[in-house]
C-alpha cells in the first residue's frame, strides 16, 4: 500500500532528475517513514534545489529521528536557512551550460501583430505602461532567471514574415507620444539585421516622430546602428549586471566591459543609451560589486547622454520555478527568501529596499540639473518608491507621463499627451 502511494507521489514530480543515489535514499525514507504524498513532493522538490544550487545532498541534511513529523519539520528548517542566507558564487560551479550559441531560426507567417502592453504590467505594481513589439520570440541568451524559456520554444528563433509590412501598415494616433520597446519576447540586438528587422523597425522609427522606439539588449551587436543613420527617437538600452551575474548566471550573453563599449560607441555617436538594472541579485559582497558597476557608468557617461537608469530584482512565478526545476543545470537564482509579491515571490522588502536604496543613491549626481537622468522601479509596488527614491507616483499615468516626458526632452522631441 504503501509503494503505490510513493509511486503516485513521484509521478509529474522532478523525482527521476535526482541523481539514482538520492532517489533510491529518498524511496528508503519515504517508506520507512510514511510519509504522506505531499510530503514527497515537497522532499522531492527540496533535493532538487539543493542539486542545482550546489549545496548539500539531501541526504547530507536529513535528520535523524524516529517520529515522521520531527524528521520532516527539521528537514524544512534546514532547507530554508540554506535558502535564506544570503548566496556565494565562491565554490559554485556550472553544469551543462552550453559554450556557444545553438538554435534553429524559422520565418513563418503569423497571426496578430505582436504589438501590446507589458506582458508582466500589473495594477499592484506600479507599472509605467510601457507598450511591447515583439518582433522576434525567443532569444537566442541563455539567463537562468529568464521567463522567456516559459513562453517560447528555447531553441527555435522565429521570425514573422510580415512584420516589415504589418509595421507599415500600423495606424498610431500622431497626436499621442507612445513608448514601445522590442526586447521583451526576445533580445532587441543580438540577431542584427536578420529578416530585415532593425530595417523594418528603423523606417518605422522614421515615420513616427512620436514614438519613442526602445532596444534593449545584453549583446554588444551594434554593427547595423554603426552603419547607418539612428533616428533619434531610437533609445538604445542595455541590462547590466554584476561580472559575477553575468559569468554564473546571464549565459553566452556578451561580457559587462563589452556591454559598456557597445553602449559607449553608440553614445559617442549621438544615440541616447539607457541601462537596466533588472535582475539586482543578492549575494555575499553583491553591494560592493554593484557599487563598482555604477560609479564606472557614471565616470563613462554624462548625464546628458543617458535617458534612463532602472532598477528591479527577481521575481517569480511558479511556472517559472518549475521550469528552472526541469533543467539540467546549477543555479543560484532561486536560491532567495521567497516572499509574496502581489501574487509573484520574490525577496522580502527588507532587501529591496538596501539594494535598491543604495543603488538610487549611488547616481546622485545625475539626478540634478536640466539634464538629468530618469529613474524608476520596474515591476516594485507602489510604496517601495518612497522607502527607497523618496517620492512615489499617485498612478501608473502619472509615472507615464514623467518618464515619457523626460524621454522626449533628452532625444528633442515633442511630447504629445
Amino acid at each position: 500500500m504503501m509503494i503505490e502511494k510513493f509511486n503516485k507521489a513521484i509521478q509529474n514530480s522532478f523525482f527521476t532528475h535526482l541523481p539514482l543515489d538520492e532517489q533510491t535514499f529518498i524511496r528508503k525514507k519515504s517508506l520507512e517513514l510514511r510519509f504522506s504524498h505531499q510530503e514527497i513532493k515537497q522532499i522531492i522538490d527540496m533535493a532538487r534545489d539543493l542539486e542545482m544550487w550546489g549545496e548539500k545532498n539531501l541526504h547530507e541534511i536529513f535528520p535523524q529521528h524516529p517520529q515522521k513529523k520531527v524528521v520532516f519539520s527539521r528537514l524544512r528548517k534546514t532547507y530554508e536557512e540554506i535558502r535564506n542566507r544570503p548566496n556565494s558564487y565562491e565554490n559554485f560551479t556550472l553544469k551543462n551550460i552550453p559554450k556557444e550559441q545553438k538554435f534553429t531560426f524559422k520565418t513563418e507567417s503569423k497571426d496578430g501583430f505582436g504589438l501590446g502592453l507589458c506582458p508582466v504590467a500589473s495594477e499592484k505594481t506600479r507599472c509605467c505602461n510601457l507598450m511591447t513589439l515583439d518582433a522576434v520570440e525567443s532569444c537566442g541568451f541563455d539567463c537562468s532567471y529568464c521567463s522567456i524559456q516559459s513562453f517560447y520554444n528555447q531553441n527555435t528563433i522565429t521570425f514573422d514574415s510580415g512584420f516589415a509590412d504589418k509595421l507599415l501598415n500600423l495606424n498610431l494616433d500622431k497626436n499621442k507620444t507612445y513608448h514601445i520597446g522590442t526586447g521583451q519576447a526576445s533580445d532587441s540586438l543580438m540577431f542584427g539585421n536578420r529578416e530585415g528587422i532593425l530595417d523594418a523597425l528603423f523606417l518605422f522609427a522614421k515615420n513616427n516622430p512620436n514614438v519613442l522606439l526602445e532596444f534593449k539588449t545584453k549583446s554588444d551587436n551594434i554593427k547595423y546602428l554603426l552603419e547607418n543613420d539612428v533616428p533619434k527617437n531610437i533609445l538604445c538600452t542595455w541590462s547590466l549586471n554584476t561580472q559575477t551575474i553575468i559569468d554564473n548566471e546571464e549565459h553566452l550573453t556578451a561580457s559587462l566591459d563589452k556591454r559598456i563599449k557597445a553602449a559607449r560607441t553608440l553614445a559617442d555617436k549621438g544615440v541616447k543609451v539607457g541601462f537596466h538594472f533588472h535582475p539586482i541579485v543578492e549575494y555575499e559582497g553583491y553591494l560592493d560589486e554593484y557599487k563598482k558597476v555604477y560609479e564606472r557608468l557614471i565616470k563613462e557617461f554624462k548625464a546628458p547622454e543617458v535617458a534612463l537608469v532602472s532598477f528591479g530584482t527577481l521575481t517569480f512565478i511558479k511556472p517559472v520555478i518549475k521550469q528552472l526545476r526541469n533543467r539540467e543545470f546549477r543555479t543560484k537564482i532561486t536560491q532567495i527568501e521567497h516572499t509574496d509579491a502581489s501574487g509573484k515571490t520574490s525577496y522580502p522588502d527588507s532587501t529591496k529596499v538596501e539594494m535598491f536604496k543604495h543603488a538610487y543613491e549611488s547616481f546622485k549626481e545625475w539626478q540634478q540639473g536640466e539634464d538629468r537622468v530618469f529613474f524608476y522601479l520596474c515591476m516594485e509596488e507602489h510604496q517601495m518608491w518612497a522607502k527607497t527614491f523618496g517620492y512615489q507616483y499617485s498612478t501608473n499615468n502619472d509615472f507615464e507621463r514623467a518618464m515619457l516626458s523626460s524621454y522626449c526632452k533628452k532625444v528633442g522631441t515633442e511630447y504629445l499627451l
